[in-house]
């Protein structure tokens, strides 16, 4: 049936959610948060939406403990069992109170460390690791920042606690939580604000907005007093994937209203939006024997939530002229839409219609009334060339 393909290619205007072909206004600033440090980003893709000093180095307290459970796992397995040193007991402020020579498996200890943000479970999980060597453990913290772009950020201890030169930023504080998100026990715990584990403990969590804001699934909270009230949180709502980063806010409350303030704002950065119409002709391709054309039409639509105010560009790849017959629904085609190199839509182009076959005696005048016309053509031609 194919004979060709078109290649069609159309920049669509920016996006707004009621209007796809429509601009966008200017995205509104985001809240004057009390943080000197925050970022906004859309998970897919890490893009940063909004963000005030995300480069600027500074203690990230807690949050620390997502690299301390990236090393664990890739150095050990959860059911493992890790005995307890004296000093990782000796720990102090968030702790679970181990007890020297306490066997525990690396999954509550990395439960008790994600979740109450136990100091003490984050220390034993480090000389586990690093062979009885917590300064060993923190190298293999640095080697693996190193290993995921955090160009800004030095590790100094394995729990987070105030020391000189313990830094991150922001951005890099983003990476590390999209990074420790990909592992699917530290997306379970993470999730938890209790949990019970071996021990007869019972563990509760510092991420107040767990439960309370809508669609919040992690990741980590973190206090010292250097640091301040920090937080990395992520949230789906309604299609859209959000994280926020906040350091240094001055309290847990004003911490909490600021990483909800914007979440709020990032959300509202996205909208679904219909960018495939159901019906609508993209493309039409050549019928033999008649001046008839197919139109080549989108069999569904496509409403993806998108980031509003974002130029689309609209690929149509299609036959441009197909044998007979053609029944109606025949793929002949698809429309794709892309945000930048990301695919966001694609669907296929079908016959709007059905077209017969003729018969001989109809391909046979179809031809002479061909003939006719490109005589006429050539005898108007060089008429005009006589005169």
């Amino acid at each position: 049936m194919r004979r060709g393909l078109l290649l069609l290619l159309s920049v669509c205007a920016a996006l707004a959610a009621a209007a796809p072909a429509s601009a966008q206004t200017e995205a509104p600033e985001p809240p004057d948060v009390a943080a000197p440090a925050f970022l906004v980003a859309d998970a897919r893709t890490g893009e940063i939406l909004a963000e005030r000093n995300a480069d600027a180095r500074r203690q990230i307290a807690s949050i620390t403990k997502l690299m301390t459970a990236l090393v664990v796992l890739d150095h050990a397995r959860p059911g493992e069992t890790v005995t307890v040193v004296p000093r990782a007991s000796s720990i102090g402020e968030s702790s679970i109170d181990l007890v020297p020579g306490e066997r525990m498996s690396v999954r509550d200890l990395l439960a008790a460390a994600l979740i109450q943000s136990a100091n003490d479970a984050a220390f034993a999980l480090a000389a586990h690791v690093g062979d009885g060597s917590v300064p060993r453990f923190v190298e293999l913290m640095n080697e693996k920042a190193q290993e995921l772009g955090l160009d800004d950020t030095t590790f100094v201890r394995p729990d987070g606690l105030d020391v000189p030169g313990h830094r991150s930023t922001a951005r890099d504080v983003l990476a590390l939580a999209r990074a420790a998100m990909e592992q699917p026990l530290v997306r379970r715990l993470v999730r938890q604000d209790s949990l019970a584990i071996a021990g007869g403990r019972e563990l509760f969590g510092w991420n107040d907005l767990l439960g309370e804001y809508r669609g919040l699934f992690g990741v980590k909270t973190g206090h010292t007093d250097l640091a301040g009230w920090c937080q990395v949180g992520v949230a789906r709502r309604d299609g859209a994937t959000v994280y926020a980063v906040v350091l240094g806010s001055p309290t847990r409350a004003r911490r909490n209203d600021a990483l909800a303030d914007l979440l709020d704002w990032g959300f509202d950065r996205f909208a679904r939006t219909e960018v495939v119409t159901t019906g609508r002709a993209y493309a039409s391709a050549d019928l033999p024997y008649t001046d008839d054309r197919v139109d080549l039409v989108a069999e569904e639509s496509a409403a993806p939530v998108l980031l509003l105010g974002r130029p689309l560009v609209e690929t149509v790849v299609a036959e441009s002229a197909v044998d007979l017959p053609v029944r109606e629904g025949d793929v002949l085609g698809e429309v794709v839409i892309r945000d930048g190199e990301r695919v966001v839509a694609r669907r296929p182009l079908v016959a709007a219609a059905n077209f017969e076959e003729p018969g001989l005696l109809e391909r046979a005048e179809w031809y002479a009334g061909r003939t006719l016309e490109e005589a006429g053509d050539m005898l108007d031609a060089a008429f005009g060339a006589i005169l």
